[in-house]
């Protein structure tokens, strides 16, 4: 079964900067696309970036992202990691990792089915 565990979050003033790891087991990690969710209080989960499988050289950012998050990944650790820089109060919210079925320069599918989603991290951005 695949499991993830996800770290990194904390509090932190608007402007700052996290480095969120995701750590994965039970899956061939460099073969699988990743992505990183985030969920806030009352919304829906959604996309935060994705990256493709292999050596990575395709990333998915969503708008809110573009520009301050870069996601990369180290296959050897079977590790993804998600560094935030810029933070704004908005991106306070839980922070997740999961598979997902394919990454393109346009677009991120959603994870994969029967995923089972870690605890998450929290992010908290404040004014």
């Amino acid at each position: 079964q695949v499991q993830v565990a996800e770290s990194g979050g904390g509090l932190v003033q608007a402007g700052g900067s996290l480095r969120l790891s995701c750590r994965v087991s039970g899956l061939v990690f460099a073969d699988y696309p990743m992505g990183w969710f985030r969920q806030s209080p009352g919304k829906e989960r959604e996309h935060v970036s994705c990256i493709s499988g292999n050596d990575g050289d395709i990333i998915w950012y969503a708008d809110s992202a573009k520009g301050r998050f870069t996601a990369s990944r180290d296959n050897a650790k079977s590790t993804l990691y998600l560094q935030m820089n810029s933070l704004k109060p908005e991106d306070t919210a839980l922070y997740f990792c999961a598979p997902v079925g394919h990454v393109s320069s346009w677009m991120c599918s959603d994870a994969l089915p029967g995923t089972a989603w870690g605890q998450g991290t929290q992010v908290t951005v404040s004014s």
